[in-house]
Formats: structure tokens, sequence, C-alpha cells
């Protein structure tokens, strides 16, 4: 889905920022991605962040990168600070460092300067780097030139900035650092010409490398980190003309790897081990039952990442084709474990080009650079090797067309699969065997993709919009549905109805009393809670709704957590949960739509809820209630973004509060979906396109009639330590603890 923006929703997006993806995510398990949106006057923007723009492996397999990032805040075993010769830190870089780094960049420095005297230009020295976020910071002399300066001139200064490259770099062996981040030196306050600054470095770190004779104390990686767009791109021009696109380097081979450019995304195909990569996302293929165990990239990445990788995917959110890691021990961010079936399936063909899809739109959507595929299916899914090339090929063609950024896709085969290696190569794929040639281009059919004069970065900007993706439709349409609602509005308040409200602490409402421009007030009303977000700017209160939005999404993370460590505190079990779909075809998927179809719904979805914590901590509960009857099947009706929390964590009063909670303040069930639509009746400006039910087992045992305020069962006799089990209603039943109910079912029904 693509939902449009322009004008006051244009406003809001922009104003608010990229974060609002995060909240589509939690509340939806939807990947947005925002194009065509300035986010340059966003006040949540990260002042840290970090742009990878470039990366190249050099002879001795020194990997060299281009980024746009704080070099004061950027995380390398040395940063390189372009000084003067007195190491006085007064200006330009070399005072940002000095302020960041604290009082001891300084005071070394004048202490060097009086025991030592000054540093020659072309000269560097290593001391130590105070609180920046590195072990030791180098400051070096670069040459320093008049304005408008004669060729003659800029030629001894060409000379001296060589120098103090190779001076860098011999201060980097002798002290056995294994990466450096170096700015472009002399180019700024010191009047050196940007291009031939770029040049010369990219030159001379290259020349440095090719004639190194001590392999043992080669670093394994250069970063050319500078903050400002101009620089950032000539860096990129001159890594780019003198190294090659090749991931190899500027001396690749005839077997290096090919490289296509689509749009704004460079693929780029490279023998390796998987779990060697250093991408910002590693994908891998596991299987339905998420055991890392089975195949061989999952158990790859398993003896690499250690044992919390298999930990956490057992434990993760249920998602029917992409799940999210974080990397652990591997050199990543995150990993996406996807589910893939075997060629049998009669559509695993578009099931594996969704799935590559949807991870390209998942990594973008965080802002990732950097993707490793393995060859999916190829393995035990009987995948042929050529189609799985040209399937996974066509989807980053398809991601091409739209994304709006820089994303460097890597397809990784393994070292002696030569064959896969040959059929997965590209028609027309360019490869980076000429050091002086600028990067090539490959229009591709499939990705109507222009050629770009710059080689990476596009020309041509894409309407604003924010795009949804997710393989539930149903949850793309809440997903636009709450947007259009929330963007859209004329005017008015908003009222906000989620009763983890009520979880909000002290610094959660100072956070609600900073809002600008807007009143915010809180009531709670028959044991719901809502917020009602009022003000005379329709931006100002969109804004102030996306940062409760946030609030709420984080306290409810918070909730799941803590949650799930009783779960395993009390079993000792490993946490997993899932949500299967149910053939439609199977009886008991055809019994519940006939049931539901009485309601005027179509049931469009069932999905099987498999949990053995909370079965177990249902079975404990059976015990202790001491149940001889069998549970009751019961029904509950729940907004859209809690369907998940239930399937991982079980009932809890906040997912599900009802319209008059008569029978107590507890966790309620329905007999009937009819009966449930008149507990859950959601307010008619709402215009839900889709109800959600859970159907449960709810161990009722010894019941009585509930009355209004209870918040436990009363006691059954004088002795307040023996109490019913449960209270109930006409056809409603009203449990004190959610573990005497077991989700089975969720089940999704269009109105």
């Amino acid at each position: 889905f693509d939902f449009p923006l322009h004008g006051t929703s244009l406003n809001i997006v922009r104003r608010y920022g990229p974060h609002l993806s995060e909240i589509l995510q939690s509340k939806f398990g939807c990947v947005a991605t925002i194009d065509g949106v300035d986010f340059k006057n966003d006040p949540h923007r990260m002042q840290n962040d970090k742009e990878k723009r470039f990366v190249a492996a050099l002879p001795g397999g020194v990997q060299v990168s281009v980024w746009k990032a704080d070099l004061a805040k950027f995380q390398a075993d040395a940063v390189v600070n372009a000084a003067n010769e007195q190491l006085q830190h007064y200006g330009g870089l070399a005072l940002a460092l000095s302020m960041a780094g604290g009082l001891t960049i300084q005071s070394e420095s004048s202490d060097y300067i009086s025991k030592h005297g000054a540093v020659t230009t072309g000269e560097a020295i290593v001391l130590n780097a105070g609180a920046l976020p590195c072990k030791k910071i180098i400051h070096a002399v670069g040459p320093f030139m008049s304005s408008n300066a004669p060729d003659s001139e800029l030629v001894k200064a060409r000379h001296r900035l060589e120098q103090v490259v190779r001076s860098i770099l011999e201060r980097v062996k002798e002290n056995r650092l294994q990466s450096v981040a170096i700015p472009a030196i002399s180019s700024g306050l010191f009047n050196y010409p940007l291009a031939d600054c770029a040049n010369t470095i990219v030159t001379s770190v290259l020349r440095y490398y090719e004639h190194t004779r001590s392999p043992a104390h080669l670093p394994k990686e250069i970063f050319f980190v500078n903050i400002d767009q101009r620089t950032v791109d000539a860096m990129e021009r001159a890594c780019r003309r003198i190294l090659g696109n090749s991931p190899s380097g500027g001396k690749a081979s005839a077997t290096s790897a090919p490289v296509v450019q689509l749009g704004d995304v460079l693929v780029m195909l490279k023998r390796g081990h998987i779990q060697e990569q250093q991408t910002d996302v590693i994908v891998n293929s596991t299987s339905r039952n998420r055991d890392l165990n089975v195949g061989l990239i999952s158990s790859a990445l398993l003896m690499k990442a250690g044992s919390r990788l298999q930990d956490e995917l057992w434990s993760a959110p249920y998602s029917e084709f992409v799940i999210p890691t974080k990397g652990y021990k591997l050199q990543c961010k995150q990993v996406f474990h996807v589910i893939c079936p075997g060629k049998e399936n009669y559509s695993a063909k578009q099931i594996l080009y969704k799935l590559v899809l949807q991870c390209l739109r998942m990594a973008a959507a965080q802002k990732y650079k950097s993707i490793s595929f393995p060859a999916i299916g190829t393995g035990n899914l009987g995948f042929d090797r050529r189609d799985s090339a040209c399937i996974m090929h066509s989807a980053v063609a398809e991601f091409s067309q739209s994304f709006k950024g820089k994303m460097e896709v890597y397809f990784v085969i393994f070292p002696s699969d030569d064959d896969i290696f040959k059929k997965a190569s590209y028609p027309g794929s360019t490869r980076g065997n000429n050091s002086n040639s600028s990067s090539s281009q490959v229009t591709s059919t499939s990705a109507q993709t222009a050629e770009r004069g710059d080689g990476f970065r596009g020309d041509n900007e894409r309407s604003p919009r924010i795009s949804l993706y997710s393989p539930r439709y149903e949850a793309r349409s809440e997903a636009r549905r709450w947007l259009s609602g929330l963007l859209c509005t004329s005017s008015g308040p908003v009222v906000i109805r989620n009763n983890f409200i009520q979880h909000f602490g002290e610094s959660k409402h100072q956070q609600l009393s900073r809002l600008t421009g807007v009143t915010v007030n809180e009531f709670i009303e028959k044991g719901r809670a809502h917020l009602n977000v009022s003000g005379q700017s329709v931006e100002d209160v969109a804004v102030a709704v996306l940062e409760v939005e946030a609030m709420l999404c984080d306290v409810q993370r918070e909730f799941v957590m803590e949650e799930k460590s009783f779960m395993h505190d009390v079993t000792t079990e490993r946490l997993f949960s899932n949500r299967k779909l149910v053939d439609k075809a199977s009886p008991e998927f055809k019994k519940r739509s006939a049931s539901y179809r009485d309601h005027n719904l179509l049931l469009v979805k069932m999905e099987r809820v498999e949990n053995p914590t909370l079965e177990t901590l249902f079975d404990l509960k059976r015990a202790q209630l001491h149940c001889t009857t069998p549970p009751q099947q019961m029904f509950q009706r729940i907004p859209a973004h809690f369907c998940e929390m239930v399937s991982q964590v079980g009932f809890h009063a906040e997912f599900a509060p009802p319209k008059e909670p008569a029978y107590g303040a507890g966790i309620y069930f329905a007999r009937t979906a009819k009966k449930a639509l008149e507990v859950w009746k959601w307010p008619k400006e709402e215009n839900e396109e889709y109800v959600y039910f859970v159907e449960a087992e709810v161990l009722t045992g010894n019941s009585t009639r509930g009355e209004e305020g209870l918040i436990l069962p009363p006691a059954v006799g004088a002795d307040p330590n023996v109490r019913f089990d449960s209270v109930s209603g006409p056809d409603v039943a009203v449990i004190f603890s959610g573990y005497q109910a077991r989700p089975k079912y969720i089940i999704t029904c269009s109105v």
C-alpha cells in the first residue's frame, strides 16, 4: 500500500520524523518506508547517525569504507585529528574533537609540545583519546596552503599530504590498531583543494598497502569519515574512481564479484561465508520450527553468534515469513530469519520473491545501508540455482524502483561453489577490473532505472509517500486506516483509547506535559483509560498523538518483557510462540466460517496459537484450582495491535477492557462471538474494516455471580482465603488471573 503525503499530512510526517516507521511496526507489524520527505528539521533525528556510503577491500584484506558521520562520536580504535604544528586545537575539527574528548586532549598535546617541540608538517603522533569513543587519537599535521595558491604550491602540498597519510598508517601499525577513522585532512581551514585532497588520501592508502611488507600488523578497517555532505561526496567519488565498485578493491581479477547498479541500489555477488559478513543485516534461511541446528546456513550462523541467537529466535514474536533478531557475536546489527517453503509448494517462488522484498523493505525502514543474502532455497528446499538467483535479483530490481537512499546488497556464495557463482552472475553485470574507470551502470528492464550521472545517487525525486508492507493484507489495511484517521482529519480532538495509559509513570507524564501547542486530558471511565488530545493546530495535535503512541509502544514493550521474564522464572522453559495459519479447507475452519457468517461476519483468517509456556502455566493453574470440570470454549474480542501480545504472554485485563465492567475488574470472556460483539462494542467513529477474536479455553471452575467493583472473586464463605475461581454474568465469564485461560485461535473477520 502507498499512502501519499501532501499538505498537512506531509508537514506532520516531516515534523515527527522517521520514527513513525517504528510505531507502525510495533502497532501493526508493518514495515513502513517514508519516501520524498526531508527530515532536516526533525527534532527526533539523532545527531550521531552514521551513513555508510562505500566499501572496498584493499590488498591484504584491509577494508576501506566511506562514512557520513560525526568523527567525535565515531567508534574505531583510533581517530585522526587534523592538527596544526603546535597542537593548539582552537578551530574546525580539532576544536570539535578536543571539546568532545575533554581536557585530556589539549593537556596531553601541550605536554607533548613542551617535551618534544612542534610536530613537523607531514608527521603524525599518537596520544590518549580522553572521553572520545576510541582508544587513541592520532594528531596529524597536514599541509597548509594559501588562498589562490599556484600549481607549484599544490605539487609540494600534495607530497606533504601523501607523507602524512603514510605517517598515520605507520602509527596504526606500530600501535597494532585494528581500525582508524581518517578525515579529509587539510581540506578545511588549511585550504587544500577538496577533490585533490580526496584523491590523494585514497591513492596514498592504496599504495601503502600494495607495498606493505608487514602483513602481521595490517588493520582490519580504515574509515574515511566526514560530517559535511560535500566532503563525503568527494571521498566517495575518489574511492569509486580509484578503487572501483568491486568489493575486492582496485585490483579486482577476472573472478572478482560482479557488480550491478539498480537505481540507488548497488548489487554485488561475492564468494564468502555468510557468518563472516560485515553488513548491517545478515539474512538466514531457517525452518518453520526455528531450529538453527537444521540447515548449513543456520548452523554456521548459530556457531558464530552463540546460543543467545537461538534463544531470541525461539522467543521472538510470530511472523509468517521474516523474524528479526540481534546479531550477537556476528558482525551485523540484525539477522533477518526467513521461513521459506520447499520447492514442492505451488507458491514457493512467489514466497521467495516476497521474502527478499520484505527483507529489503525492513532494512530500508530501519535506515540500514547494507544487507547480505545467502543463496536461499538452493539447499534442502530444492530450488534450481538459476531460478533462485533470478527470483532474488528480480526482487531487488523491484525494490530499487521505489527506494530512495543508498543500499548495498550482497549475494554471498559459498567459496567452493563455483556452479552457483556462475549461474548467479547477472547478464550485463560489470566487474571492477579497471581502477581508473568510473562506476558502470546497468539499465535493467525489470527495474526501469534511468542512468545516473554519479553512478550511485539518483536525481529523480519520488513523490512524498509512506509505503506499507506486510505479508498480512489486513495488517496493511489497519495501518492505512489508522494513518488516514490521524493524518487526514480536518479538525477536532483525537481520542486515544488504551488501558496501558494507566502504566504511565512520572517520566511519561512529564513527557506529556512537555507537548507543545496541545492540551492533553486523561480519563478513566468504567475501567477504560483514554487520552483526549486537543489544540488549535491540526498538525500540533497529530504530532502530539504520535508522541503518545510512541510512549505506549515503549510501555507495552516493557510489559511484554516483564511478563516473559516472569513466565520463564515460573516454568524455566524456553519461551516460544507461533501463530500457525489454519487451512481454509480444514473442517475446523469451515465449521467456524459458517458460525461467523450467521453474525454477518466473513472469516478471512484463522491462526492456531502455539505457545508451550502458556500451556504449562494453564495446566499449573488447573491443578492449583483443583478444576474437575473441563475448560469452557469462550471468546474475547481484541484490538488488532494486541493480537501478537496475546499469543506471546496470554490474557491480561489491559488488552480488552469491556464496554461495561458490570461483573468486576477482571478479564472478560463471552460464550459466543455474538456476545463478544456486544461486550466489546467499539465507538462508531472507529469504522473498523476487520474484527479480531481470540478463541480460548477458560477455567471457570467454581463460579458465582459477579458485581461491579470486584478486584478478586468473592469469598466462598467466612474464610477470606477460600474464594470462588471466577465470576459470571449472562453468557459472560470473568477471571482474575490470565493463566486461567489459554489462547487457542486468533480469528480475523471482515465486517
